[in-house]
């Protein structure tokens, strides 16, 4: 009986803890988890996801968000959004970097420049955003995340759950309201925000049903030009600006416990061998 009292305690509390709502960090608005290509211990980035984000930066918020960690030839590698070497430089052409070398000060950009800030520094961001200094995009995904009510956090660490700021990105961007509730006071210049914290967030909604054209894939297949389609395209970009290795370091990751699963057996393996005979 106490055997089956047990079962039955694990059961409801197991229940409840998938029941266990995802709030924003510092904040109490619920978050919803999305499923993502990356998640998880296998998980990888969708090279035309990433590629679709890409370009939603590149058309929507460049024009006052930087990405100073980010180079051109980053777009290249391997388990990002993988363009050729031709379609990095011709991309990084179409800018133009600060060099003091150069006659007037300036140059057309190369693949190993970085991303050139809209910018020429924070105060000048700061007055043009009306005193709210942009945050840069590099490793926004990190900065950013989710916190869970304890104990739903320990299986995290089972999980592998590490997609936190994708879900609080993709949460803002989908989280903006026409008008604010009943009672809450929108101080001018501000749009309502379901996810920001205090919910007064300066940046207008940068995205909408049809704001980025795609271009059909390589077989003819369509994306759909959905508010929620654009979410997900650039959180996961943005997640992988911030952790660009991190499939290879799950890779590494994997490899690591199949080794130490191996050595334990050995381990357990010579300790028999050792003591075999032996009264203790």
């Amino acid at each position: 009986m106490s055997k089956i009292k047990t079962i039955a305690i694990a059961m409801a509390v197991a229940a409840g803890l998938a029941a266990t709502p995802t709030f924003a960090a510092g904040e109490g608005a619920h978050v919803e988890r999305q499923n993502w290509s990356f998640g998880g211990l296998f998980g990888t980035y969708d090279q035309n996801q990433l590629q679709r984000g890409f370009q939603i930066y590149r058309e929507v918020c460049a024009s006052c968000h930087g990405a100073r960690l980010l180079s051109f030839r980053n777009l290249s590698e391997e388990n990002g959004p993988s363009f050729s070497e031709e379609q990095v430089k011709a991309l990084a052409a179409e800018y133009e970097v600060a060099d003091p070398t150069a006659e007037g000060g300036v140059r057309p950009a190369v693949p190993a420049d970085r991303w050139p800030s809209p910018f020429a520094s924070d105060a000048e961001a700061a007055e043009a955003m009306g005193g709210s200094f942009p945050p840069d995009f590099s490793v926004l995904a990190k900065a950013r995340g989710v916190k869970d009510e304890f104990p739903t956090w320990i299986f995290n660490y089972f999980t592998g759950y590490q997609e936190g700021g994708a879900d609080y990105i993709y949460g803002l961007l989908t989280g903006y309201r026409d008008e604010a509730p009943e009672g809450f006071e929108l101080p001018d210049g501000k749009s309502y925000n379901d996810v920001f914290p205090g919910h007064a967030i300066g940046m207008a909604p940068p995205l909408s049903d049809g704001s980025v054209t795609y271009e059909p894939g390589p077989n003819g297949e369509t994306v759909p030009e959905t508010l929620d389609q654009y979410a997900h395209d650039v959180a996961a970009f943005m997640m992988w600006a911030a952790e660009p290795h991190l499939v290879s370091r799950k890779e590494t990751g994997f490899m690591v416990l199949i080794f130490l699963i191996g050595f334990a057996g050995l381990l357990y393996a010579t300790k028999r061998k050792l003591w075999k005979g032996i009264e203790h």
